[in-house]
C-alpha cells in the first residue's frame, strides 16, 4: 500500500509539471496580470467582493476571473489574448468590455458601477435559495443556504433535496426505491465507500457543490440502479488567488468538527482540496419480539429483546487536486482521496424467552464492535476541446483500494460467547471515453465506453466460546470469499433540437462477467449476463414558462457480492443470512411523462411514471428446519435470503412545487406516491402483495428581524408493505435558524433535527412459522451549532446568477 501511495503521488506531480508546453520559438509565453478597483458611484465606497469575469475569445467556454478585496481591488493572472471583460457586483449594473486584446499586465483602472433597485428583489432571492437546472435527461439541484444541514452530512443533504429521502438506517431511496446508483463526480467511486449508507453519513455537507437527480437516465450514464442515478458534484472553486471556506460545528449528542475547501489558483494551475475531520456519538434503541409457531400453527416459543446502542464515528476525510490547463482548448485534472476511520460501536440486549409452557428465563448479550476504514483513490481525467461548439473528447481513470476491517468480542450473561471478524479488501480500476461531436448548430453525436473492473475478498471468521459449536448444533460458520466482477460497456445516442422540440435518443449495451469463489468450501461458480439498454427522451416548449416531457429507459440491477456469498453470516445464533449465488439481475423497464410551469409567484414540476421489474430480487425469511439451543431453550434458526420473485409494478405521481408571497417568505413542497405490486411465488409459498404509499416533504423559510432567518421542515413517510412486512408511517420536524456576520464572511447557523424524536422506524414480519414485531432508533433527536468563516470568496448564492430563486426557479436546458 505504501509503495503504491509513493508511485501514485509519483505520478501525480511529474504529469502535471513535467511536460509544460511551449509557445513560439520554443518559449511559454509569460501570465500577465489584469488590475482594477471597483468603486459605488453614488458614494465612492469601494466595491468588496466583486467579481471580475474574462471570456476567452478563442474558446469561449473558458472563462477565468476573481474578486475584488477589502479596498475595492483586484487583480487577475491569465494568458495573453483577447477577452470579454465583464465586472459584477451583487445589485449593481455590470461594467462590460468586449473583444479585449491583452499582450502585457493592464491596469483597467477605477471602474464605477451604479445601483440597479430592478434587479434588487431578484437577487435577494439569489442569496436565499436553491436552484433547480431542468435539462433533458436529468434534474440540477445546486446546494444553497440550506440551514437544516449546515454543519451535517451528505446524507442530510440528500435527505433534503426533492424526490430523495434517506430512512432511519440511513439508506437512500429516490421516489422510494431502494436500487439508486449513487455516483461521485458522474463516476463509480471508492469515496462512497464499501459501505455507502456509512460512508455518506461520514462526509460533511459542505464538500457538495450540487447533486444531479436523474430518473430518466440517457445511454450516456450506466445501467445499474433500476430507481435511477443520483450524481454528487464536489465543491471545486476556479477564482484567481487563494480563496477558500472553514466550517466548525459543535452538537449534542456528541458531535463536533472541522471541513474546509481550499482552492489556489495561478496562471493555467488551479490547486484545490476538501479536507475535513468529523467526530460523532450517536445513541440508538430498539425493541424486538419473535413468537414461533410449529407446523399445526400452534404457539411453541417467543424471544423478547429490548437493546441500546452507541455508535461512534470518527475520521477525516480528504481530497487534493490540480487541474492543469494544457493549453485552450485542453485541461488534465489528477486528485489523490483518502479516507480513514475509527469507528466503535457497543449494543447491548436485555432478552427473555418463554416457551408454551409459560416458562420464562432471561439474560443479557453484550456486543462490542471496532471498525476500521481505510480508502485510497487516485483519478486522472483529462479534457479536450476541439472547438467552442462543443466539439470534445473526453478521458477518466480511477484506481481505488478500500479496506475495511470490523471485529466483535460478544459477552452472553456475562461470558465471553463469539467472536466474529469481516475483513473486506476491495480493488477497483475504472476508466471511461466519451466523445461529442456536433453536427451543425441544431444536432449532436455522442458516443463512448466505460470499463470497470472489481475484485473484492471478504474474510469472515467467527469463533464460538461458550457454549461451543457442538452444543449449539451449528455448523463452521467462517469462510472467505473472492469476487470478481468485470463489466465493459459501449453507447452511442443522438439529440436534436427543432424549435421548440427536443429529443434525445441512444443504445447502450453491457457486458457483465461475475466469479464466485468460495474458497473454504471450494466451490466455484460463474454467472455472465448482457444486455441491450435503449433510452429515449423528449421535451416540447409550449412557451418560455411551459413545457411537457416523456423518458423512456431500460436498467437492471445487479446482485451485489453480499447477496451472491452462500455461505451464512450470523447476527445471532439465531438469526442468519445467506446469499444465493444463483441470483441474475432484474431487469426493468421505465416512462415517466413531465409536466413544468412557472407562474408569477408559483412553480409547479409534476410526473407520473411508470416501472416494471423482472426477476425482482427480493429478501425473504424463513426457518432453516433446524434447530440451536439459546440460553438452555431449543429455538428455531431463522434465514433471510435473496431469491428472484417473478416480477412488481411500480406507477405513481410526483409534483415539487414551490410558492413565494414575498421576498422574505418561501414555501416549496414535494410529494410523491407510487403504488407498488409484487406477484412470485418460492418453495410453495405465495409472495403476492400490494402497497400503496407516499412521502410529502415540506420546506418553510422566513427571513426574521436583523436578517436572520429561520427554516422549518416537515417529512412524512406513509406506511409500507412487502410481502411479508408491513411498516408505519414516519415523521420529524427539523427547524433551523441562521445569522450573516463580519459583513457576510462569516454565518452562524442553529439547528435542530429531529425536534419531537419521532424518526422510529416500527415494522412486523410474519410466516407462517413465525411473526416478529419491531421498532428502532437509529438515529435520535439532535443540536447543532455551526460557524463558516470565508476568505477572499463570495457567499454562497445558490450557483448561477442568472437563474433567480429556489427549488421552483428553473432553467431549462436542452
Amino acid at each position: 500500500m505504501k509503495k503504491l501511495l509513493a508511485f501514485s503521488i509519483f505520478i501525480f506531480v511529474f504529469t502535471t509539471y513535467a511536460q509544460r508546453p511551449q509557445g513560439r520559438g520554443g518559449q511559454r509565453p509569460n501570465p500577465i496580470v489584469i488590475s482594477g478597483t471597483v468603486l459605488d458611484q453614488e458614494t465612492n465606497e469601494p466595491l468588496e467582493y466583486a467579481t471580475l469575469v474574462l471570456q476567452s475569445l478563442r474558446d469561449t467556454t473558458k472563462i477565468t476571473g476573481g474578486i475584488t478585496n477589502a479596498e475595492g481591488k483586484f487583480s487577475v493572472e491569465t494568458m495573453p489574448g483577447r477577452y470579454n471583460v465583464r465586472v459584477e457586483y451583487i445589485s449593481f449594473t455590470s461594467y462590460k468590455l468586449k473583444a479585449q486584446i491583452f499582450r502585457t499586465s493592464t491596469d483597467l483602472g477605477i471602474i464605477k458601477l451604479a445601483p440597479d433597485v430592478a434587479q434588487l428583489e431578484g437577487v435577494e432571492v439569489i442569496a436565499e435559495k436553491t436552484t433547480v437546472e431542468i435539462r433533458l435527461d436529468k434534474k440540477i439541484y445546486n446546494v444553497g443556504k440550506d440551514l437544516t444541514v449546515s454543519g451535517g452530512t451528505v446524507s442530510d443533504v440528500l435527505d433534503n433535496v426533492p424526490s430523495v429521502s434517506v430512512d432511519v438506517e440511513g439508506n437512500v431511496q429516490l421516489r422510494g426505491n431502494d436500487d439508486v446508483r449513487i455516483l461521485i463526480d458522474g463516476k463509480p467511486s471508492a469515496i462512497t465507500g464499501l459501505n455507502s449508507t456509512e460512508a455518506l453519513q461520514q462526509l460533511p455537507a459542505e464538500s457538495i457543490e450540487k447533486v444531479e437527480v436523474i430518473t430518466s437516465p440517457s445511454a450516456r450514464y450506466d445501467a445499474e440502479g433500476s430507481g435511477g442515478i443520483i450524481n454528487i458534484i464536489l465543491r471545486r472553486s476556479k477564482l484567481s488567488g487563494i480563496n477558500g471556506a472553514l466550517t466548525a460545528n459543535l452538537g449534542n449528542p456528541t458531535r463536533y468538527g472541522l471541513n474546509g475547501n481550499l482552492n489556489y489558483r495561478t496562471g493555467d494551475v488551479n490547486i484545490f482540496t476538501n479536507t475535513g475531520y468529523n467526530y460523532r456519538l450517536g445513541p440508538g434503541n430498539r425493541f424486538n419480539n419473535t413468537n414461533f409457531f410449529d407446523q399445526n400453527g400452534d404457539f411453541t416459543n417467543s424471544i423478547t429483546e429490548v437493546g441500546e446502542s452507541e455508535r461512534l464515528r470518527k475520521g477525516i476525510n480528504a481530497n487534493f487536486g490540480i487541474e492543469w490547463y494544457v493549453n485552450e482548448t485542453s485541461s488534465i485534472t489528477q486528485s489523490i482521496f483518502i479516507r480513514s476511520s475509527d469507528n466503535s460501536s457497543e449494543t447491548t440486549n436485555d432478552f427473555s424467552q418463554q416457551d408454551i409452557d409459560l416458562n420464562r428465563t432471561s439474560g443479557f448479550r453484550f456486543d462490542a464492535e471496532t471498525e476500521d476504514d481505510n480508502t485510497f483513490q487516485y483519478s486522472f481525467n483529462y479534457d479536450k476541446k476541439f472547438n467552442d461548439s462543443g466539439h470534445k473528447l473526453t478521458y477518466a481513470f480511477q484506481y481505488e483500494t478500500s479496506e475495511e476491517v470490523e471485529a466483535s468480542l460478544i459477552q452472553q450473561n456475562g461470558f465471553d460467547s463469539e467472536t466474529v471478524r469481516t475483513a473486506e479488501d476491495q480493488r477497483r480500476v475504472f476508466m471511461q471515453t466519451d466523445y461529442v461531436l456536433p453536427i451543425g448548430e441544431n444536432h449532436q453525436f455522442e458516443m463512448g465506453y466505460r470499463g470497470d473492473f472489481n475484485r473484492l475478498e471478504t474474510d469472515y471468521d467467527v469463533a464460538f466460546i461458550q457454549p461451543t459449536i457442538d452444543e449449539l448444533g451449528i455448523t463452521n460458520p467462517s469462510n472467505v470469499l473472492d469476487f470478481k466482477e468485470t463489466i465493459n460497456a459501449v453507447y452511442a445516442q443522438f439529440g436534436s433540437k427543432i424549435k421548440k422540440f427536443n429529443y434525445l435518443a441512444g443504445l447502450r449495451y453491457e457486458a457483465t462477467r461475475l466469479i464466485i469463489n468460495q474458497i473454504e468450501s471450494n466451490d466455484f461458480a460463474r454467472n455472465n449476463f448482457d444486455g441491450f439498454f435503449p433510452t429515449l427522451n423528449l421535451n416540447y416548449e409550449f412557451t418560455e414558462k411551459q413545457s411537457i416531457s416523456f423518458g423512456y429507459n431500460r436498467r437492471l440491477r445487479r446482485p451485489r457480492s453480499f447477496f451472491l456469498n452462500p455461505f451464512p453470516s450470523r447476527s445471532s445464533p439465531t438469526n442468519l443470512f445467506q446469499g444465493n449465488p444463483k441470483l441474475t439481475p432484474s431487469f426493468s423497464n421505465q416512462v415517466d411523462f413531465g409536466y413544468l410551469n412557472r407562474f408569477e409567484k408559483v412553480t409547479l414540476n409534476t410526473s407520473i411514471y411508470f416501472q416494471r421489474a423482472t426477476d425482482v430480487i427480493t429478501f425473504i425469511t424463513e426457518d432453516t428446519g433446524e434447530d440451536t439451543f439459546f440460553d438452555g431453550q431449543q429455538v428455531s434458526i431463522l434465514r433471510r435470503t435473496p431469491v428472484n420473485l417473478s416480477k412488481n409494478d411500480r406507477y405513481g405521481f410526483e409534483f415539487t412545487t414551490s410558492y413565494r408571497p414575498n421576498k422574505n417568505w418561501n414555501v416549496n413542497a414535494n410529494f410523491n406516491m407510487f403504488n407498488l405490486i409484487t406477484r412470485g411465488d418460492f418453495n410453495g409459498q405465495n409472495f403476492d402483495a400490494e402497497n400503496v404509499s407516499w412521502f410529502i416533504r415540506l420546506n418553510n423559510k422566513i427571513t426574521l428581524f436583523n436578517s436572520i432567518d429561520w427554516q422549518t421542515r416537515f417529512f412524512y413517510r406513509g406506511p409500507r408493505e412487502t410481502a411479508q412486512s408491513r411498516s408505519k408511517g414516519i415523521a420529524s420536524v427539523s427547524l433551523a435558524f441562521s445569522k450573516d456576520l463580519l459583513k457576510e464572511k462569516a454565518s452562524i447557523a442553529l439547528n435542530v433535527s429531529d425536534l419531537f424524536n419521532s424518526r422510529k422506524f416500527i415494522s412486523e414480519t410474519f410466516t407462517p412459522f413465525f411473526q416478529n414485531e419491531s421498532e428502532s432508533q437509529r438515529r435520535v433527536r439532535s443540536v447543532n451549532l455551526s460557524f463558516t468563516y470565508r476568505f477572499n470568496q463570495k457567499k454562497k448564492r445558490g450557483g448561477d446568477r442568472r437563474g433567480g430563486g429556489d427549488e421552483g426557479e428553473f432553467e431549462e436546458q436542452g
